[in-house]
Parts: structure tokens; C-alpha cells; sequence
């Protein structure tokens, strides 16, 4: 399925500066594995060395959190929208 990938600002380097690129598979691990193929290295900014997204990467599907849903295995439905969002802290 064709989705469109939202890329933050601290990760547009590994996209040639796009903010937003296409993306495609039935799932987000799919969704992610191909946005690693077509862009080395981007991969190992959203998932650690286990396989999980990392615990200040946010992702969303639409506009559902991964986490409260079926995490990588989350359905990618075409047209939709992956939002890849780091998390901010301060205080």
C-alpha cells in the first residue's frame, strides 16, 4: 500500500531535505523497511538495535499512536499518513 511519510526536521538529512516522502507496505515494520532501504540509514534513527521504535521516536498511523495500537504490525492502509515525530523534553 502507497502511505506518505512525514520526516522530522533532525532526520531530513537521510531524505535529501523532504519533509515528506512516499512510502509503502501493508504494515509500518514494512512501511519502515522500505523507508530504510530507500534512504540507508534512517532505519537506525527510529528503531533500536532490538527491532523497536525508540523510546523518544513517536509514530503514528493517521492519527493513531503505534504504541496504543498494534505497534509495527500496525495496518499502513493506502493514502494514509506515517507521522515519525521525536520526542521533546525541557523543563
Amino acid at each position: 500500500m502507497s502511505v506518505s511519510v512525514r520526516i522530522p526536521t533532525i532526520l531530513r538529512t537521510y531524505t535529501g531535505g523532504s519533509a515528506e516522502v512516499n512510502g509503502e507496505g501493508e504494515t509500518l515494520r514494512d512501511v519502515l523497511r522500505k523507508l530504510d532501504a530507500d534512504f540507508p540509514g534512517i532505519g537506525a534513527r527510529i528503531l533500536d538495535e532490538t527491532g523497536r521504535i525508540r523510546r523518544f521516536v513517536n509514530v503514528y498511523v493517521g492519527d493513531e499512536d503505534v504504541r496504543f495500537a498494534d505497534n509495527l504490525d500496525t495496518v499502513t492502509p493506502a493514502g494514509v499518513q506515517v507521522s515519525i515525530i521525536p520526542a521533546v523534553a525541557g523543563g
